[in-house]
């Protein structure tokens, strides 16, 4: 069976450059990169094409925030303004997609929708089969089920109400062992929007295990990864990307980034870090000393045993400030599709086989 007249989304302008190596290093990587950017409201697939350049699949989202990849990379799951949407890969679905067969060797779609209401989700990452989410606006960590907007599985000590008040900004999670076991935020705040008492400085590095504080005064630590075996961080504040020693309480800088650096995934010996423009009207970010340089959104590429930037992405237009990013690994030209056009109504996955059908007369 087949999809009639499959409605494309709206096209608009997403203009990029990039340095010359980039496509060949995805190619070799055998990867696509997937970064959320909640200003413009899309989740952008960037490819490697086989003759050379990129190619991008933007999507549209309200307010696309944090991205989480299950270790077998076939579910994916984006937190929104209002939600959390969760997505299986079909690749059989994406060879005989309508109007373009064979051109997708991997398909996401929409699954299962957490409705959980405005929470401002940052970080979201797969631990076995549950999702973790950072709840901003409660300053806690927290699971999502069919019973509840979301159930509280941590929050700091300092924090005594879960109260939809962004205490100290909790924004950052690391894994270890399929559960949370770092956090970031931006202070140690337990009142209203505290944290905006103290941009730029103040910031927190947090065992979720123990509650205990073991990182303070950062300048707006962000996207705490571990990454073979080390605990990477970065601080939006200053532009560094830092490798912090949790049992010591030290950290060191190892990069300087020009830019609001925000969002990092790696794959092999690359890391990829995000920047945003910084919004310079804004009252809790316009004074940043790193506004001189937080002119430009991209991806900054970094070879980690050298420590040097290999390479970068550029956006020309259209996207300025961007959350997450991805590495969608063994994938070189995926597609996903959101609910917002029909198309992922007509497609039918079941154990063993699939089909597109085709709309009722």
């Amino acid at each position: 069976m087949t999809l009639t007249n499959p409605l494309p989304e709206k096209a608009e302008s997403f203009s990029c450059t990039y340095t010359e190596m980039i496509p060949d290093l995805l190619m070799q990587l055998n990867c696509t990169l997937a970064i959320s950017t909640y200003q413009a409201g899309k989740l952008i697939l960037l490819s490697p094409k086989k003759g050379g350049g990129l190619v991008q699949l933007p999507r549209t989202f309200p307010k696309p925030m944090g991205i989480a990849l299950d270790p077998t990379g076939n579910k994916l799951a984006l937190a929104c303004k209002d939600e959390v949407v969760v997505f299986a890969n079909s690749p059989e679905l994406g060879m005989h997609y309508p109007g373009k067969p064979g051109v997708y060797d991997s398909f996401y779609l929409p699954r299962q929708t957490f409705h959980t209401g405005p929470l401002d989700i940052h970080d979201l990452t797969w631990g076995g089969n549950r999702l973790y989410a950072v709840n901003t606006l409660f300053s806690c960590i927290v699971t999502f089920d069919d019973a509840y907007s979301f159930t509280p599985y941590w929050k700091p000590s300092f924090i005594t109400e879960i109260k939809p008040e962004d205490r100290c900004h909790l924004n950052g999670m690391a894994m270890e062992n399929e559960k949370p076991r770092y956090a970031t935020a931006f202070g140690k705040f337990n009142e209203k929007q505290g944290w905006k008492n103290n941009i730029g400085k103040g910031g927190l590095l947090i065992d979720v295990a123990s509650n205990e504080i073991l990182l303070d005064d950062l300048p707006m630590p962000h996207s705490p990864r571990i990454i073979n075996g080390k605990l990477f961080l970065l601080f939006s504040a200053t532009g560094e990307l830092a490798i912090a020693d949790p049992e010591n309480h030290r950290y060191e800088v190892i990069a300087k980034i020009d830019g609001f650096v925000r969002g990092m995934d790696h794959c092999g010996d690359y890391l990829f870090i995000c920047l945003s423009k910084q919004r310079k009207q804004s009252s809790s970010t316009g004074k940043l000393i790193i506004g001189e340089t937080a002119n430009t959104a991209g991806v900054t590429v970094l070879h980690l045993p050298s420590g040097r930037v290999a390479g970068h992405i550029r956006y020309e237009d259209s996207v300025e400030e961007i959350y997450d990013i991805r590495v969608l690994h063994n994938k070189k030209r995926p597609n996903i599709l959101n609910t917002s056009t029909p198309d992922h109504r007509y497609s039918i996955a079941l154990p063993g086989d699939s089909f597109w059908a085709k709309e009722k007369d």
